[in-house]
């Protein structure tokens, strides 16, 4: 195919551009569209041959629909307006103009002011404001304004000068991916959640100053995560959030292709996306996947109550869903105010447009879906299993086929669909069954073992082995503590939520398994109480990394991180959601043995692999080769052959009660074992390096109360004067 190249120089940051296109594109269109606009694609266009703007925004029940340009130096008035012609600028649902950089002038920033029927004089729902300023939904960067309001947007009015603006984009964001390779692991996979403020923001991180809390920052941090041994990170909401709206997630979403401005070094739009795309490209070059937490199933603008900022006032009735209750117009299916229509052609459209453009142009490897059982939920809020559009959209779409796909299966309002009722077949998704089950049986609650089974094995009984729906346990995201709920460490610390710490934060989390470890809190806490912690923690990392499926955990876990017992610190942009980097150094002990683990599980193919263990494994008791499946029972053993994945045997023995048990070795092998693996030791041999791997002769082990011991095959003949432990 042949291209053409124009160098060319953007006019507002003096970035040298290089554009270039298809040969066959720059054959003009009919004469019409160069007047009149095309309604495709949706968003603003630079067009380099017509030295023009292509605007398009979808909003089928607008009767008005104005663009306003504006200056940098002035956000009050427009420098330049235009209200579209609708027999002339729309085609179907869509509004469309073409304005000529002759016209345009310099104009920096751009919006809409939109009217259509009243409220409630039709049986479609609007809330139509001619006098707002709206940001348009495919605003590639938003400017806030110094006098940005919410509360003007809020009221019904005017509000110019204070409401978020797109930018005009001439220069397009140049950027050298270089040789970067795209990603995607397979046994491998270990998933590290992160915020990219909170990772970098506290001042013990060690990060240069002007680059803490922002994709900067995360780049300085590679080394830690290379020598942690992560293979992917999550990053929780990175799209543009209303920084007024004291949501430190991010999980308040304002527009879907914007990077959030705070998390960049410097605020031009170039930079926005130059500092994301960096970040992506050095990870890459790391062997670590981008995943991006994404939120689809509602916006910022709340409830009737809530900010008229942009999709509410383009066309209420086409983006949300409406309830039946007048005093509550809102369907809130996702616990935050309003819900995305997603069974609505329009907002299908944003959602896959969304994801196109972050997978395509900032070269991201997968998403994991807040909420994401809504996208089961027709216009009237009802539920569609048979066949939800927008996951067969997604499937469809070739430029997302080997984009990963992560849901939480759930959304705010009761419906649950984790395992083979979630819509989307082929998705990973949270398993909370494995969290919930964990973090009971760690804590020491007796009868157990049946369950634990199941999410040791891959979660067969949510995700069936069978030949008809053939789940893979890889599609199970295995984790014992996320954002949404305590710490790893907090599991261990507290019995009760402490969201009282800051005054802001009065709203409870998720229900929690947690048991304080015998001392309420984190403070002068006695030694004794510290090494069981440490060991109850080492026990979760163990557990969730021997589990076939997909294992994720949330930074900090690693070196014991607190939030002071707050499950629930949303709204906490300060030291209680931050990582504290001082607690790296104070609990050394525990993140190498969470390094080692994670190198030992991608020592091991078998623990990850892509089918389920079947007739490789086998599951004993601890005195006697029976499981005890008691409504008593907190002990469990199994052996898990590594034949069919050239692995060494495994042999794991799992004491959860509270006094040393003996547990004989019941494998039908004469594989000679090595201890590799002991929780209930200090560091280093609680978890040694294969050359350092202890050999065991004995027929039984005393495992300690509280503990997890792993056996490996040797590989080498233990010479009679080796080392006896029992």
């Amino acid at each position: 195919m042949l291209h053409s190249t124009i160098q060319a120089i953007c006019r507002h940051c003096g970035t040298s551009v290089v554009n270039v296109f298809d040969s066959s594109a720059s054959i003009r269109g009919p004469e019409w569209e160069t007047s009149e606009g095309t309604p495709s694609p949706l968003g603003v266009t630079w067009l380099e041959s017509e030295q023009a703007y292509n605007f398009a925004i979808d909003t089928v029940n607008a009767s008005k629909v104005t663009l306003l340009l504006y200056l940098g130096n002035e956000l009050r008035v427009p420098c330049y307006s235009l209200q579209l012609d609708p027999f002339k600028n729309k085609s179907g649902p869509v509004w469309h103009c073409r304005v000529p950089i002759s016209e345009a002038g310099d104009a920096v920033y751009y919006a809409y002011q939109i009217d259509g029927p009243a409220a409630k004089v039709t049986d479609t729902w609007h809330a139509f404001d001619p006098e707002k300023v709206l940001l348009d939904p495919y605003a590639r960067s938003v400017f806030f304004p110094a006098k940005f309001k919410r509360d003007a947007a809020r009221l019904p009015g005017p509000n110019g000068g204070s409401a978020p603006l797109g930018r005009l984009d001439v220069c397009r964001c140049p950027f050298d991916w270089g040789n970067e390779q795209r990603l995607r692991h397979g046994t491998d996979l270990v998933i590290y959640e992160m915020h990219v403020r909170g990772f970098t923001q506290h001042p013990s991180s060690g990060i240069t100053d002007d680059a803490r809390g922002t994709f900067a920052g995360v780049i300085e941090k590679i080394p830690y995560l290379k020598e942690l041994g992560i293979t992917a990170i999550e990053l929780m909401p990175v799209f543009q959030f209303d920084p007024s709206d004291e949501n430190y997630w991010g999980y308040m979403p304002l527009n879907f292709f914007s990077p959030h401005h705070e998390y960049s070094t410097n605020q031009s739009s170039c930079e926005q996306h130059s500092q994301f795309r960096e970040m992506v490209r050095e990870l890459h070059k790391a062997g670590i996947e981008v995943i991006l937490d994404v939120v689809y199933n509602h916006t910022c603008e709340g409830d009737d109550q809530g900010p008229t900022y942009s999709y509410r006032g383009i066309d209420n009735a086409t983006y949300y869903i409406a309830s039946a209750n007048l005093k509550s117009p809102y369907a809130n299916f996702s616990g935050t105010g309003n819900t995305l229509n997603t069974s609505s052609p329009t907002v299908r459209r944003l959602i896959v447009d969304s994801l196109r453009y972050w997978a395509k142009e900032m070269h991201v490897d997968g998403f994991r879906f807040d909420l994401a059982s809504v996208f089961s939920r027709t216009s009237d809020g009802s539920i569609d299993l048979s066949q939800p559009p927008l996951f067969d959209q997604i499937a469809g779409d070739p430029d997302l086929a080997n984009v990963r796909l992560i849901a939480e299966p759930w959304d705010a309002s009761g419906l649950y669909q984790l395992g083979a009722s979630f819509p989307g077949r082929t998705w990973m998704q949270w398993n909370a069954r494995f969290r919930d089950t964990v973090q009971q049986f760690i804590r020491g609650d007796c009868g157990l073992v049946p369950d634990l089974m199941t999410r040791l094995y891959g979660s067969s009984d949510l995700f069936p082995d069978d030949t008809v729906h053939a789940f893979r346990p890889f599609q199970s995201v295995n984790y014992v503590a996320s954002h949404d709920g305590f710490t790893m460490y907090d599991l261990v610390s507290y019995n009760h939520k402490h969201n009282h710490v800051n005054s802001q934060n009065n709203h409870d989390g998720p229900n929690e398994f947690s048991w304080n470890s015998g001392w309420e809190g984190v403070e002068q806490v006695p030694q004794e109480v510290v090494n069981l912690r440490k060991r109850q923690t080492k026990n979760f990392c163990c557990l969730l990394m021997l589990a076939n499926g997909s294992p994720m955990f949330r930074m900090g876990d690693e070196f014991m991180q607190t939030q002071s017992g707050n499950n629930n610190p949303y709204n906490q942009d300060n030291e209680i959601s931050w990582l504290d980097w001082r607690r790296f150094e104070e609990n050394q002990e525990v993140f190498c043995f969470f390094k080692r683990m994670i190198a030992f599980r991608k020592s091991h193919s078998l623990l990850g692999r892509s089918t389920f263990w079947r007739d490789d494994i086998q599951w004993f008791g601890a005195e006697l080769p029976e499981v005890n499946m008691s409504a008593d029972s907190q002990v469990l053993a199994y052996c898990l052959r590594g034949t069919s994945t050239n692995d060494r045997d495994l042999y794991v023995m799992i004491n959860g009660s509270t006094k040393p048990r003996l547990f004989s070795i019941h494998a039908e092998t004469e594989s000679v074992w090595n201890r590799v693996i002991d929780t209930s030791l200090p560091c280093p041999i609680d978890i040694v390096d294969p050359e350092a791997e202890i050999p065991f002769e004995k027929d039984s082990y005393r495992v300690n109360q509280r503990s997890i011991v792993v056996l490996a095959q040797s590989t080498v003949a233990i010479s009679s004067n080796s080392v006896q432990i029992l």
